[in-house]
Formats: C-alpha cells, sequence, structure tokens
C-alpha cells in the first residue's frame, strides 16, 4: 500500500493586512519541509500529519508527505504561495498512490480562490478521479461543496482550544485505512446553516458549543466514523463563511443525512447564545482593577484578553489600544503577550539589556479594510531581555511543536512588562513565556493577544478573565467588518 500524506494550513482572515506569502508557510527556510525534512518536523507532535505518519507506519504502508506548510493566519494566501504547495501534492499524487491524507484548515482563501482546500481537492480529482482521499479539517472550517464532494472522509476538531488534532488525523486516517482494507465504505453527509456564530462563543468548553461537540463524540460511538460541527470562521468575508456539519457513516448515506440534520438543527436552535455581546473598553478596566483587588494573596493573575487582535485570527498584533488603556489606568504588576513589532525589537537589541529607551511603540501597520489606521504609542521602559524567541510547544495544543516568535525582547515600564516580538505566534503555551524570562502565574495582571487557544496552556494559572474590546481585524463586532460577500440573509446580521 502506498500513501500520500500532505498538509496544507492555513486560516485566512480576508480584513488582514498581513501578506501570506510562501515564507511565512516556513519556519526555518524559504519553502515548507518536504520528504523525510517534514517527516523529522512533525514526528512525535500533537498535529494531525503525525498521526498520518504514525498510522502509515503502523500499517507497514510505503508513504511519502509531499510536502507540510501550515502558517499562522492572516491575509489572503498569495497565488504563488498556493501553486507551490498544490504543485507538490499533486506531483506526488501523479507518480501514483493507492490512498491521500491530507492535513487541511478548511478556511483559506487564496488571492484567486475563496476555497482553497476546495480547489486543491478538485485538481487532485482531475488526475485521480477514484482516489480515496481523507482529510482532516479545523473546527474554523468554512465548508464549501468542493471540499467534500472531491474526498471520501472528513473529520474536524472536536476542541477550541484545539487540543485534540492528533486525534483528529487519526479519526480521518483510519477510516480512509479501513476503506482501503476493503473493511469498511465511507459514506458522507454534509450541509449549512445560515449562521455566523462569533469566535468568542465558540469556546468547546462553553455552551452551546460544548453540548453540540459532546453529541459529534456520541454520534461516532454509536456507530459513524467521524461526526463533526464546524463553527466556522466569521473573520472571512465568503459566501460560505460559517457553521456547517459532517458524518461520515458506513455505507448508510440516510443515516449520515439524519445526523447531519440533527446536529445543524441543534445548532441552530442554540443560534442566540453564539451572539457576543462586547463590554465598553473602560468598564472592563474598571472592572478587572476591582477584581485584582479583592483577589486572595497568591492567587493567579487577571487575565485581560485582548480578543480585537489575536494574530492567531489573522490579527495584526500590533494595535495599542488595550495595552494604552492598560498604562492610562495605572495597572501594575501587568506582564503583557505581546506587541508584534519588529523595529522596537532592533531598537532594543541596540541599546542593550538594561538601557532605558523610549519607543514608538506598535501601530505600524494601516488596517484599510476597516477604515483604521495604525496608531503608536510612545513608551518608556528598560530593556530587560533580549531572546531569539524560538521554543518548543509543551503542550496540549500543537505539543511538541517548533514556535519561532523571531527575536524579541521585554519592555519593562515599572508597571508592565511588555514582550515585543518579530513573529507573530499567539499566547497559548507556557513555553512562549519562558522563552522571555517570564512566570505568568507570578504575575497580577496577564494582557493576553489572544481569544479562546489561551486556555490551552495557561487557564489553569487565571484567577479570573475580563475581555477587552480593542480594535483590530478580529474584531467580533459584524458592523465593523462590514462582511459584504457573505450569503444573505444569515444570523445575526439578519433577524431570522
Amino acid at each position: 500500500m502506498k500513501l500520500v500524506i500532505a498538509q496544507m494550513k492555513h486560516e485566512t482572515n480576508t480584513f488582514s493586512p498581513v501578506p501570506t506569502p510562501l515564507s511565512r508557510f516556513a519556519t526555518s527556510a524559504e519553502s515548507p519541509p518536504e520528504g523525510l525534512a517534514a517527516v523529522a518536523a512533525y514526528r512525535g507532535t500533537g498535529s494531525a500529519i503525525a498521526a498520518f505518519i504514525d498510522l502509515a507506519e503502523a500499517a507497514g504502508a510505503d508513504y511519502r508527505v509531499a510536502i507540510a506548510a501550515a502558517a499562522s493566519p492572516s491575509g489572503p494566501v498569495h497565488d504563488a504561495a498556493f501553486e507551490h504547495i498544490a504543485g507538490r501534492v499533486l506531483a506526488a499524487v501523479a507518480e501514483g498512490c493507492d490512498g491521500l491524507l491530507l492535513d487541511l484548515h478548511g478556511a483559506m482563501v487564496t488571492q484567486s480562490h475563496d476555497d482553497g482546500e476546495g480547489e486543491l481537492l478538485r485538481r487532485i480529482r482531475a488526475i485521480a478521479p477514484a482516489l480515496p482521499i481523507g482529510v482532516a479539517l479545523d473546527m474554523h472550517t468554512n465548508l464549501y461543496d468542493a471540499m467534500a464532494e472531491h474526498c471520501h472522509v472528513i473529520a474536524g476538531y472536536h476542541t477550541y482550544p484545539h487540543v485534540d488534532v492528533y486525534e483528529t488525523g487519526q479519526r480521518a486516517g483510519r477510516a480512509l485505512l479501513a476503506m482501503l482494507a476493503g473493511q469498511a465504505k465511507p459514506t458522507m453527509a454534509w450541509g449549512r446553516r445560515p449562521m455566523l456564530p462569533h469566535v468568542m462563543r465558540q469556546g468547546s468548553d462553553d455552551s452551546p458549543n460544548r453540548e453540540l461537540q459532546a453529541r459529534c463524540r456520541e454520534i461516532e460511538a454509536e456507530g459513524a466514523h467521524c461526526a463533526s460541527i464546524f463553527v466556522g470562521f466569521p473573520n472571512a468575508d465568503i459566501e460560505f463563511a460559517g457553521l456547517s456539519a459532517v458524518v461520515v457513516t458506513d455505507d448508510d448515506a440516510a443515516l449520515a443525512q439524519r445526523w447531519t440534520e440533527e446536529l445543524l438543527d441543534l445548532a441552530w436552535a442554540q443560534r442566540a447564545a453564539f451572539v457576543y455581546p462586547q463590554e465598553p473598553l473602560a468598564q472592563s478596566i474598571q472592572r478587572a482593577q476591582q477584581i485584582a483587588a479583592a483577589k486572595p494573596a497568591g492567587s493567579g493573575p487577571v487575565v485581560l484578553l485582548d480578543h480585537s487582535d489575536n494574530c492567531a485570527s489573522g490579527g495584526t498584533m500590533d494595535t495599542m489600544t488595550v495595552l494604552g488603556a492598560v498604562l492610562d489606568a495605572g495597572l501594575d504588576g501587568v506582564a503583557a503577550f505581546a506587541i508584534f513589532d519588529p523595529a522596537a525589537v532592533q531598537l532594543m537589541i541596540q541599546a542593550g539589556v538594561g538601557a532605558q529607551v523610549t519607543l514608538a511603540l506598535g501601530g505600524k501597520l494601516d488596517m484599510p479594510a476597516i477604515g483604521l489606521t495604525g496608531q503608536p504609542r510612545t513608551v518608556t521602559g528598560k530593556v530587560r531581555l533580549i531572546s531569539d524567541g524560538r521554543y518548543t510547544n509543551l503542550g496540549p495544543m500543537f505539543r511538541g511543536e517548533a514556535s519561532d516568535m523571531g527575536a524579541s525582547a521585554v519592555l519593562d515600564t515599572g508597571r508592565v512588562q511588555i514582550v515585543v516580538i518579530s513573529d507573530h505566534v499567539e499566547p497559548h503555551d507556557l513555553a512562549a513565556f519562558t522563552a522571555v524570562g517570564i512566570a505568568p502565574e507570578r504575575v497580577k495582571f496577564l494582557m493576553l493577544k489572544s481569544r479562546i487557544h489561551w486556555r490551552a496552556g495557561l487557564r489553569s494559572l487565571a484567577h479570573a478573565v475580563v475581555d477587552c474590546a480593542g480594535t483590530g481585524v478580529c474584531s467580533s463586532d459584524y458592523g465593523l467588518l462590514g462582511l459584504h460577500r457573505v450569503r444573505r440573509p444569515i444570523y445575526p446580521i439578519d433577524a431570522i
């Protein structure tokens, strides 16, 4: 048995000014790893591609990793990058194989294609019409028909934060291997509902997504190969952004359709619970101060979530609105992670550890898609630490995978320690803080540019959490985003 394994992952924020060339898909080279280099990069990690590798080796298959390409969320993928990645997959398939396992995202938009994954699968089908294909997808998939029409198995994450990525790869891979062994006939149904769940209401340890994902697991326990609810990614202004479901049964199309409709109906019945009302920033800061004043000595930090500028949803990670409010309010004992500002990092490196510097921090990137211009803030402090920004995730999210925030430095104002970075990473892992010498459990306030993923590695430390509505292309304000291309009517933009 000969298998081709490949990865092509990007969550595209169509409002983001952050570019997505091929280099964004590579951590330490100009292009993503292929072949044995890709195996070495992902073997033993918590990724779906690692699950595919483990399954292939356990089955004694002859396998090849065509490419392993994953990039942090940002603006539309450059056409040249998509063509490079797709070309590697197509070339491997054209050489001949018995099955294909794809670790995709499900919300990739390119400069030319709203449905990057569907376009890849359509091209694969053009050269291999009957090839068995299994796909692992992110929970934030914006499902287009082409994704489902051109493969045999789809499995999506059941968790957000995404701590079951490896297990999702196993679910997709096992179903496909059973098909190749003649032990199963995967049969798939899929559908959508006209709703755009707010990301801040999508956490799988919160209602209503908690119950929806639990029902997916029950359906699998009742005999489905895979059952998946995709909450969608609303920061992409494309036709089919929003909620969908896919169920794969063993040769029972009617049952797959019935279970799919059940999941969609359950989600639609809870559509109001997926709406996220924002609190004014000044009120959030005041509430955080009150919580901190009353919390017991030795308890964990009050987490301040700057959720409108989360790089893991395509944010610039350089807006200063929330950090500015923290500074203006005079909060002390604060650690802020992080501000993306490579130029500021270089100035701190030139000054050296211990030097006093005054910087125009952040605000370097304009956001024309939402009518905002970058607004730096003048900040004075001492260079506390300089780091190369490299670390390995402890998990549970992206366990064992290498991360690189580029040259990084910590600016200490006396009240606030500000981590300044040169490459986008979201703070969801303790190792990110170890890399810059900060113990998050020991600070009074922890300001994070994150939405939900921070919970994976840090929630257990938090005394309390206060959402802070700042500015950025990850805004939960659909009115600000506009969303002119998404299908209409759709809830909650339209009262349906």
